[in-house]
């Protein structure tokens, strides 16, 4: 950070590259890369394994993997259907190869689009742990997780914390894991709805926009949570920035001008158009993916 301007971001990865902007190499972190040009999907895990690294990179010990997908918001099917078996391949090795039960938690609020990932992605979901109750064992495939999800809203719907709905749900129907689902805020527009995050750390609502909220993660609910998410905004203090060191060449000049970006830029957050239709096509790659991955 440089005098009032902020970078936010809720990928590891553009951390990650913050830092290697400035030759600068972080201990207690690892980085593996993979390709696949066939696919383009391009996979990279970031590893937070001490706590200086942790606190360098201002996450969370854990594990960090992010998918990048340049046309996730294509309309082609078959593209979204690798995408989908790519993520569910992920999602497995976090949970580990024995069935679990399984609570999707859909953050977010339905009625802002960039911010209605998370419920939308809930109603594509295939629910079961109804019908195991219902009908008994014989009525899952062999491999296949009983789920629950919840739809929680936000404080300004419910007037309680998410934090106190989930951790209350987790009491009652004792998961034994939680993969919650939430939009994020990006350091660069090229990564809006084309790049997911999935991390075993947990998540804080809000953080994306700057509305911080307590965490959702194995401490706070006593059960293992994996996070996923699509950055769907970008702070538009970060288009300001990025616009004017395009211009400008010399470190000198460019902290000047984070310096003078008006702070009230730091409240304001700004996604791409066609956000209607991206938030239904991603969520239900997102969806798919889980469905794949829980049975």
């Amino acid at each position: 950070m440089l005098g009032d301007f902020n970078v936010r971001t809720d990928l590891a990865l553009e951390a990650k590259e913050s830092f290697a902007e400035d030759d600068v190499e972080i201990r207690g972190v690892r980085i593996e890369e993979s390709a696949d040009e066939e696919r383009e999907i391009y996979t990279t895990i970031v590893r937070i394994e001490t706590e200086n690294g942790a606190k360098t990179m201002g996450k969370p010990v854990g594990t960090y993997i992010t998918l990048e997908v340049p046309n996730m918001s294509s309309e082609d099917e078959s593209y979204h259907r690798d995408i989908s078996s790519e993520l569910a391949r992920h999602i497995r090795r976090l949970i580990g190869e024995k069935k679990k039960t399984v609570l999707v938690v859909g953050l977010g609020n339905r009625d802002v689009t960039p911010d209605a990932l998370g419920p939308n992605v809930v109603g594509n979901l295939r629910i079961t742990r109804h019908i195991l109750k219902e009908y008994g064992k014989a009525s899952l495939k062999e491999q296949e997780s009983p789920v629950s999800a919840i739809v929680p809203g936000v404080m300004a719907q419910t007037g309680m914390e998410t934090l106190e709905i989930i951790r209350g749900i987790v009491r009652e129907t004792k998961p034994q894991i939680v993969i919650a689902i939430d939009a994020l805020a990006a350091r660069s527009t090229r990564r809006l709805n084309r790049t997911i995050q999935i991390t075993d750390t947990g998540i804080n609502p809000g953080s994306g926009v700057g509305n911080h909220r307590d965490g959702i993660n194995e401490e706070t609910l006593g059960v293992p949570v994996i996070a996923i998410g699509i950055p769907t905004v970008v702070d538009a203090a970060t288009i300001v920035n990025d616009t004017m060191e395009q211009l400008i060449e010399t470190k000198e000049n460019r902290q000047t001008i984070r310096e003078k970006i008006s702070p009230h830029l730091n409240t304001m957050f700004v996604t791409p158009k066609d956000i209607d239709e991206t938030i239904k096509r991603v969520s239900y790659t997102i969806s798919e993916g889980l469905n794949i991955a829980l049975s």
